[in-house]
């Protein structure tokens, strides 16, 4: 059924196994209501079992593993254009829960009959618009779903419950109140949005998004603040922004609020010149341009020209003019060579497991093994050590990732410091206290959904000693 990221053709049955050896979620109230009718949502917009079939075919495109999930899934849209938007929700829904639920929901699935597509399809529906669904089902079918709602889920082991490989439930297992962390990771993300300073102070946002919001949705209970970044606005579902004016005249981005707060470890100040050395698609980048005021210098760089393309509208609908995006191809890159030892401050957003992001992206936990981490990890080394050459004395590296692992976290900001003793470790707590009411930080940043409600974020400020 499925296949590994980059081995096409080649059968794994990784995932499968892991359900036949017993798979889950959590011993709390709440998740053994997952499995519950999910109350007032209907299946009114299409008949249940065309729903089931449509969810199951989303499926065994994902199960492919050649892609991310939010990839096949709006390819799939766009090969239905039949559908209606409640339609498209109730099957985005499903199939996410589904990815989330995976391994627990292979293993309940095992007590059934049938395709096993097609209990995996019934068990997402189950926990996410469940009204209409028991009308269509066989009664072996709806014997087997009422079964497994008695099953505590107390009685699984703690990979199964939270529905995690193995290589990454022995990580999570041993951080502290890993449960609380392990179920927080298999909720959705709340929406979260940022104003650009550079056009709108976040109070204006504010209102002026809640009215829209108002308009598009009446029954939703609005925008709220974020709690630690003085930027954020918080929406609980995700709305269509390209109709909202603020969002097309770039006065307000999408970014995930712990994101958000790494601009504030890197403190751009205005006329320097800045990197942001792994950029992506620019939403730190935005960020940190609009806090520099649209003056000095800041340099995206990333070796994906594809990412740095989706910066450009972005960077249209700014207003920024201090931005110069640039696709290296490597950390030794020359262009990356010309700059050593001139940035007052840089920033690694370094590629990662993304293990902090798995309310929005749950598909990563099963198109990656420990294999990827090892590689991964020496990627991280060597793009910090590469980054690093571009500070200048007396500045700042900020070197961050939105994964929960030590192996990509604290044991590399670890070997970074034993091998360039000209950098010392500045604390995290000192940095934020003046601009955020975040609190429990140390010397490094460490973000929980459980904890902060934000995507799992760890980041470390790096200085570079000044010239005696």
């Amino acid at each position: 059924m499925t296949r590994r990221p980059g081995a096409r053709g080649r059968r794994d049955k990784g995932v499968q196994r892991q359900g036949q050896r017993g798979a889950g979620r959590s011993a709390t109230k709440s998740q053994a209501a997952s499995l519950q009718p999910a109350g007032e949502k209907a299946l009114a917009s299409a008949p249940a079992q065309r729903r089931i079939q449509q969810v199951e075919d989303v499926l065994a495109q994902v199960f492919e593993w050649r892609e991310p999930a939010d990839v096949v899934l709006a390819r799939w849209f766009r090969a239905n254009t039949q559908l209606g938007a409640r339609d498209r929700a109730e099957v985005a829904e499903a199939v996410f829960d589904v990815l989330r639920h995976l391994r627990r929901y292979q293993h309940l699935a095992e007590s059934g009959t049938g395709p096993e597509l097609r209990r995996l399809a019934i068990l997402g529906l189950a926990a996410t618009a469940a009204p209409g669904l028991g009308e269509i089902l066989e009664p072996d079918e709806s014997t087997w779903l009422s079964d497994l709602r008695q099953v505590d889920p107390a009685s699984l082991p703690f990979a199964v419950r939270y529905s995690l490989p193995d290589w990454l439930a022995s990580s999570l297992a041993e951080l502290p109140e890993a449960e609380a962390l392990a179920e927080a990771l298999n909720q959705a993300a709340p929406f979260d949005l940022r104003c650009n300073p550079l056009k709108i102070d976040r109070a204006t946002a504010l209102a002026e998004l809640a009215e829209w919001v108002k308009q598009e949705q009446p029954q939703d209970p609005g925008p709220e603040a974020t709690p630690w970044s003085p930027w954020g606005m918080r929406l609980h579902r995700r709305l269509a922004l390209q109709r909202w004016a603020r969002f097309r005249d770039g006065s307000v981005e999408v970014q995930d609020e712990g994101s958000q707060l790494l601009a504030l470890l890197v403190g751009p100040r205005r006329g320097e010149l800045i990197i942001d050395f792994c950029a992506g698609a620019g939403g730190k980048t935005l960020l940190l341009g609009a806090l520099m005021r649209n003056t000095g210098r800041l340099y995206a760089f990333d070796v994906s020209a594809a990412r740095l393309a989706r910066l450009k509208p972005r960077l249209d609908r700014s207003g920024l003019t201090n931005v110069e995006s640039v696709a290296i191809a490597s950390e030794n890159d020359a262009r990356v060579g010309r700059l050593a030892n001139k940035a007052q401050r840089v920033l690694v957003d370094a590629p990662c497991t993304g293990t902090g992001t798995l309310r929005r992206s749950p598909d990563l936990k099963w198109r990656q093994d420990s294999r990827v981490l090892a590689a991964l990890v020496q990627d991280q080394a060597r793009i910090l050590a590469g980054a690093a050459r571009c500070v200048a004395p007396g500045g700042r590296l900020v070197y961050a990732t939105c994964s929960l692992l030590p192996a990509e976290n604290e044991n590399q900001v670890e070997q970074f410091l034993a091998s360039h003793p000209h950098f010392q470790l500045r604390s995290v707590a000192e940095i934020l206290a003046k601009r955020s009411a975040i609190e429990g930080q140390g010397d490094m940043l460490h973000l929980r959904p459980d904890r902060h409600g934000t995507d799992a974020f760890f980041a470390a400020v790096l200085e570079r000693e000044p010239v005696a």
